[in-house]
C-alpha cells in the first residue's frame, strides 16, 4: 500500500472515530438538566460603578476600546515600517517562497480546525442549549466560540506575514554593517505582533463586557475562551511537530554530507524556514492570544462568583483598566529602550544583542509596576467608592499584580542562566562535547534542564507565597478564598508586559529565518552584486561581517525564545488554579458540602487523580516527540535519496523537492496533532465522569486533583524540556559563532544534542501550556455534567467508554506513528 493510500485510510479512520465520539456525546447529554454553574456567571452592570473623573465603568470600557484601536493602528504602522525597508530581490524571492509554503500549511491547518470546531461546537451547543436552557442565546455563545478560534487563527496569520516580511529585510540589512538596524527590524516586527495581538484579544473581551446582555455575557466569555484555547492547542501542537521534523531533517544533513548551514542544495532548508514560522511564530502567537484571554476569563469568573456583589463592578473595571494600561506601558517602554539603544549602540560596529533586549524587559517591568500602583490608587484608592470600605485595597491588589510583573522579568533572567550562549551551563555543555562527544553533550543538557526546573520552581513558589501573604491582610473582607484570587492576579501580572514578552519571543524566528535567507539567496555568487548593491542601495556590502552578525543575533534570538516559554507556562499553571476554583464552587453548590471535607490528601481519590494527571503529561510529551521522530525519519530518508551535491548540480534550492519535504512535515504534524487532541479531549470527559458521586462524594476529588496534577507536572516537565533544549541549541551556536568550528567532530556532537533538544523545547514543552488550559476549561464543563443528579448513575459507564476511546488514540499515537523498517 502506498504512503498516500495509508494516509487516506488513516484520515477516514480518524473521521469515523470523531463521528463515533460525537454520537456518544449526543446520546449521553440529551436527557440532562443541570444546576446553576460557572457558565451562568452574572456579570454586574458596570454603569453602577464610579471611577472618579472617568465617570461610570462603561466609560472606562469605551476608552479601552479606543486605546485598543490605537494599538491596532500602532501594529499596522510597525508593519508598514518594516515592509518599506528595501532588500535585494534574491532575498525577497526566498522570503516570498517561505511565506507561500507557510500559507499552504496554515490553510491546511484551518481545515483541521474546522473539523475540531464542529466537534466542540456540538458539545457547547448541547451544554448551553439543552443543559443550561439558554435557548436562542446559544447561537450567540457559539458565535463567540467561533470568534475565539478565528482570533487565534487570525493572529497566527498576521504573525507569519509580519515575520516573513522582516526576515528578508534583516538578512539584507546585515550587509550594511549597522548592527543596531539588525536589532530594530525584528524588534519592530515583534512589537507589531505583540501590540496587535493584545489589542485584538482585549477589544473582543471589552465588547462582551460592554455590549453583550448580562445574562449571556458569562457564557460568551466561557465560549470565547474555549474557542481560542482550542485554536491555540491545535496550532501549537501541529506547529511544534512540523517545525522540528523539518529542523532535524535539515540539521542532520550537515553531519551526513558535511555541508554548510542552510545549504540551498538541501531540500530540508526551505521546510525548516517554513517550520520556524509554523512552530516559532504561529504557535506562540496563537498561544499568546489564548493565554491573555483565558487568564482574563478566569479572573472575571472569580470576581463574579466569589466577590461580594457591591465590590464586583469596581473590581472588574480595575482589572480591565490594568489590561488596557499594559498596551500603553509596553509601547512607551519600547520607545524609551529604543532611544537608549540608539544613544549607546548607533556608532558601534559590534555589541551584545542580548543587552538591549534585556533592558527592554526590565524597563517595561519597572514602568508597569509604577503605573499599576498609581492607577490602582486612582481607581480603587481611599477616595474611590470601594476604597472607603477598605483603605488598603489598592495597595494589596497592586502589590499582588506586581509579584507577577516582576516575575515576568526575573524568570527570563533565570532562564538565561541555563540557555544563554554566555552561560556556564551552555559552555560546560560545549566543553563536555569536546571530550565526550554527543553522549556528554546530551547529559550536560539534561543537567541544565533539571537545575533550571528547580530554580524556576523556587521562583514561582516565592512569588505565589508573597501573593498569598499579602492577600491575608484584608481581602477576606470582600471575597471568599482570597489566596486563589491572589494566585490569579500573579498570572495576570505575568502578562502585564504582554506585548513585550511576545515581541522578544517573535524576535527569534525572524533572526533564524534571516540567517537561512542569506544562504538560500546565494547573494555572494551573483556576478557584480557588490557593485549593484552600492549603486542601488547606497552602501558597500561586507559579506563576512554580515554572516557574523546574523549568527550572533540568532544566538540572542534563541535565548529570548527560551525566556518567553516559562512565562507562558507559568501563567497556565497559576491561572489554572483560579479556573479550578470555579469548579470547587460548583461542587460546593451542587453537592451541598464544604470542599475541604472531600478535597484533601486523606481521600484516596485525590492520590489517584494526581497519578493520572502525571501519567497523561508524560504520555503527551512522548506522543508529541514520537510524531517528530517518525516524521524526521521520513524527511531524512527523502532528503538523503534526493539531495544533489555533485559539481554539475544546480546550486539553488529545488522548489519541487522542498515542497515534498513540507508535505511530509505537514502529514505527520496533522496525524500527531489529531491523535493527541482526541485523546486529551476524551481523557477530560472520562476522568470527569469517573468522578461522579454515585455512592458518595469522595470520587469528586479525583478530577480536581487530576487538573491540579496536569498543571504541576506540566509546569516542571515544560520548564525542564524547554531549558534543556535551549542549552543544547545555544551550545551548537557557541561552536559555530564563538569557536568557528563548523564541520568538526565537536560541531557534529553539538548538532546531535540540538536535534534531541528540538522536540524538547519547541514541541512538547511549549504545547503543554495550551493543553493545560484547554483541559481545565473543557474539564470544568464535563465535571458539571458528571455531578448533576440526573446523570450520576450512568456517568461512570460513559466514562469507561471515553476512557477506552482515549486509550485507542494513545495506542495510535505510538503504534500508528512508528518508524517503518520497509522502504
Amino acid at each position: 500500500m502506498t504512503l498516500l493510500a495509508k494516509w487516506i485510510k488513516s484520515r477516514k479512520l480518524l473521521k469515523a472515530s470523531l463521528v463515533a465520539v460525537i454520537g456518544i456525546m449526543l446520546t449521553a447529554l440529551s436527557p440532562l438538566a443541570l444546576c446553576a454553574s460557572e457558565a451562568d456567571l452574572t456579570i454586574p452592570d458596570l454603569s453602577t460603578s464610579h471611577i472618579n473623573i472617568l465617570g461610570n465603568g462603561n466609560n472606562v470600557l469605551i476608552i479601552g476600546i479606543v486605546i485598543c484601536v490605537l494599538g491596532l493602528l500602532f501594529g499596522y504602522y510597525q508593519f508598514e515600517k518594516v515592509k518599506s525597508i528595501k532588500a535585494h530581490k534574491s532575498m525577497l524571492e526566498v522570503s516570498n517562497t517561505i511565506f507561500e509554503t507557510c500559507k499552504t500549511y496554515l490553510i491546511q491547518q484551518g481545515k483541521f480546525l474546522a473539523i475540531l470546531l464542529l466537534f466542540i461546537g456540538i458539545c457547547i451547543a448541547f451544554y448551553f442549549g439543552v443543559l443550561q436552557g439558554k435557548g436562542t442565546g446559544v447561537i450567540l455563545i457559539l458565535v463567540w466560540t467561533v470568534i475565539g478560534i478565528l482570533g487565534s487563527y487570525g493572529v497566527a496569520w498576521y504573525g507569519i506575514r509580519m515575520n516573513t516580511l522582516a526576515n528578508s529585510r534583516m538578512a539584507f540589512s546585515s550587509l550594511e554593517k549597522k548592527p543596531l538596524k539588525l536589532l530594530n527590524i525584528p524588534l519592530d516586527a515583534g512589537m507589531s505582533i505583540g501590540v496587535l495581538l493584545v489589542s485584538v484579544e482585549l477589544i473582543m473581551m471589552l465588547f462582551i463586557l460592554r455590549f453583550v446582555p448580562r445574562d449571556l455575557a458569562g457564557a460568551c466569555f466561557v465560549g470565547f475562551a474555549v474557542g481560542e484555547s482550542l485554536g491555540a492547542s491545535a496550532l501549537r501542537i501541529a506547529g511544534g511537530i512540523f517545525t522540528k521534523i523539518a529542523d532535524i531533517g535539515s540539521d542532520l544533513m550537515k553531519i551526513a554530507f558535511k555541508i554548510k548551514e542552510d545549504d540551498p542544495r538541501n531540500p530540508g532548508v526551505i521546510a525548516d524556514c517554513t517550520g520556524d514560522n509554523a512552530g516559532d511564530s504561529v504557535g506562540p502567537t496563537a498561544d499568546g492570544f489564548e493565554t491573555y484571554g483565558v487568564t482574563g476569563v478566569a479572573l472575571v469568573s472569580f470576581i463574579a462568583l466569589a466577590v461580594k456583589p457591591e465590590f464586583q463592578a469596581n473590581l472588574l473595571v480595575w482589572i480591565f483598566t490594568m489590561r488596557i494600561l499594559m498596551l500603553i506601558t509596553s509601547v512607551v517602554s519600547f520607545y524609551i529602550n529604543k532611544g537608549f539603544s540608539k544613544a549607546k549602540y548607533s556608532k558601534t560596529e559590534d555589541f551584545d544583542f542580548e543587552k538591549p533586549l534585556t533592558s527592554l524587559v526590565w524597563i517595561t517591568s519597572i514602568l508597569s509596576i509604577i503605573v499599576t500602583f498609581v492607577v490602582s490608587y486612582l481607581v480603587i484608592g481611599p477616595n474611590s467608592e470601594v476604597g472607603g470600605d477598605l483603605h488598603s485595597l489598592w495597595v494589596l491588589l497592586a502589590a499582588i499584580i506586581s509579584c507577577g510583573t516582576i516575575g515576568a522579568a526575573l524568570i527570563p533572567e533565570f532562564t538565561k542562566i541555563f540557555t544563554s550562549p554566555k552561560s556556564i551551563h551552555v559552555n560546560e555543555t560545549v566543553t563536555a562535547s569536546r571530550e565526550g562527544g554527543p553522549s556528554l553533550n546530551i547529559l550536560s543538557g539534561l543537567v541544565a534542564g533539571n537545575f533550571s526546573a528547580f530554580w524556576q520552581g523556587m521562583v514561582f513558589c516565592a512569588l505565589m507565597f508573597v501573593a498569598y501573604f499579602v492577600s491575608r491582610n484584608g481581602l477576606s473582607d470582600i471575597m471568599i478564598y482570597p489566596s486563589i484570587f491572589a494566585f490569579g492576579l500573579v498570572a495576570f501580572g505575568f502578562l502585564g508586559m504582554g506585548p513585550v514578552t511576545i515581541a522578544v519571543d517573535s524576535y527569534g524566528p525572524v533572526t533564524d529565518n534571516a540567517q537561512s535567507i542569506y544562504e538560500l539567496s546565494l547573494i555572494e555568487s551573483i556576478p557584480n552584486v557588490d557593485k549593484d548593491i552600492e549603486k542601488d542601495f547606497g552602501f558597500k556590502p561586507d559579506f563576512e561581517k554580515a554572516k557574523h552578525y546574523l549568527e550572533a543575533n540568532d544566538g540572542a534570538g534563541n535565548t529570548f525564545k527560551a525566556t518567553a516559554k516559562p512565562v507562558l507556562i507559568g501563567t497556565a499553571v497559576v491561572g489554572a488554579t483560579t479556573m479550578i476554583f470555579s469548579l470547587i464552587l460548583v461542587i460546593k453548590s451542587v453537592l451541598g458540602v464544604e470542599p475541604e471535607t472531600i478535597l484533601n490528601i486523606l481521600n484516596p481519590y485525590t492520590i489517584l487523580g494526581f497519578i493520572c494527571g502525571g501519567a497523561v503529561v508524560y504520555w503527551f510529551t512522548g506522543a508529541s516527540t514520537q510524531a517528530v521522530s517518525t516524521g524526521a525519519y521520513r524527511a531524512v530518508e527523502y532528503i538523503k535519496d534526493n539531495i544533489q551535491l555533485d559539481e554539475n548540480a544546480s546550486q539553488s534550492a529545488s522548489t519541487e523537492k522542498s515542497k515534498e519535504v513540507v508535505k511530509i512535515c505537514t502529514q505527520y504534524a496533522q496525524k500527531g496533532m489529531f491523535n493527541i487532541f482526541i485523546a486529551i479531549f476524551c481523557f477530560a470527559l472520562a476522568f470527569a465522569f469517573f468522578s461522579s458521586p454515585v455512592h458518595g462524594n469522595e470520587p469528586v476529588s479525583f478530577f480536581v486533583s487530576y487538573l491540579i496534577s496536569i498543571a504541576i507536572f506540566g509546569l516542571f516537565q515544560a520548564v525542564f524540556m524547554a531549558n534543556a533544549g535551549g542549552c543544547w541549541d545555544n551550545a551548537k551556536k557557541v561552536v559555530e559563532v564563538d569557536l568557528n568550528e563548523k564541520g568538526t567532530p565537536l560541531h557534529d556532537a553539538t548538532v546531535v544534542g540540538d536535534t534531541v533538544g528540538d522536540p524538547f523545547k519547541d514541541t512538547s514543552s511549549v504545547a503543554l501550556n495550551p493543553i493545560i488550559k484547554f483541559t481545565t476549561l473543557f474539564g470544568l464543563l464535563a465535571m458539571e455534567i458528571a455531578i448533576s443528579d440526573s446523570f450520576r448513575a450512568i456517568a461512570p459507564y460513559l466514562g469507561a467508554v471515553f476512557f477506552v476511546i482515549a486509550l485507542v488514540f494513545v495506542w495510535r499515537s505510538f503504534y500508528k506513528m512508528r518508524i517503518s523498517t520497509k522502504k
